[in-house]
C-alpha cells in the first residue's frame, strides 16, 4: 500500500499564496496587494488585486504616490485588493468567511469587510500599524467582533517552477 504524499503545503499557505499570487497582477509599481475569501467550508469565493477600475486605463491614470495634486496620485483611483475580491465572488453572501490579504486593510476596506459580513481577516504585512488608518480599522473590528491575525506560515516558500511543473504533471 502506498502512503499519501506528506509535503503537501497547509490550507493557510494554500489561500495566503493565493493572495500573493494575486498580488502579481497588480500593475501598480509601488504597492502590490492580493486578497482571497475563502467560505468556512475551504472554498475559495473571491480573489481580487489592487488596480484601477474596469474600463479606466492604467496607461493614462497616474501610478504616482506623490504629487502637487492629489488627483496627479493613483490614490483617488485605485480600487484596494479587498473591494476588489469582495466584488468578484462567486458566491451571493460571504458572511463568515475568512479574507486573506497580503496587506492588513485599510479603514475602507475595512467597513466593506465588515459590511459584507466576513468573520476573519488574515494578514502578511502590517507596515501601517500606527497610521490613523489602520488604528481606525482595528477600532472598527474589535467593535464588530471581526477576528484578525497576522499569518504565521507552515512553511518558508511556496516555489512555482513552470518547466518543473509540466514535467512532474506527465509522471505516472
Amino acid at each position: 500500500m502506498t502512503e499519501k504524499r506528506k509535503d503537501y503545503i497547509s490550507w493557510s499557505d494554500y489561500f495566503m499564496g493565493i493572495a500573493i499570487l494575486s498580488a502579481h497582477r497588480s500593475k501598480d509599481p509601488n504597492s502590490q496587494v492580493g486578497a482571497c475569501i475563502v467560505s468556512p467550508d475551504r472554498k475559495i469565493v473571491g480573489i481580487g488585486y489592487n488596480g484601477f477600475p474596469v474600463g479606466c486605463s492604467d496607461d493614462e491614470l497616474p501610478w504616482a504616490r506623490e504629487a502637487e495634486s492629489s488627483l496627479d496620485t493613483k490614490y483617488p483611483y485605485v480600487c484596494h485588493a479587498e473591494l476588489n475580491a469582495i466584488l468578484n465572488t462567486n458566491v451571493r453572501d460571504v458572511r463568515g468567511c475568512t479574507i486573506y490579504a497580503t496587506l492588513f486593510p485599510c479603514n475602507e476596506c475595512t467597513k466593506l469587510v465588515i459590511q459584507a459580513g466576513i468573520s476573519k481577516i488574515v494578514y502578511l504585512s502590517d507596515k501601517y500599524h500606527d497610521t490613523d488608518s489602520s488604528r481606525a480599522a482595528r477600532r472598527m473590528l474589535d467593535m464588530a467582533g471581526v477576528a484578525y491575525e497576522q499569518f504565521q506560515p507552515d512553511g518558508d516558500r511556496i516555489a512555482i517552477d513552470f518547466a518543473q511543473e509540466a514535467r512532474d504533471v506527465t509522471r505516472i
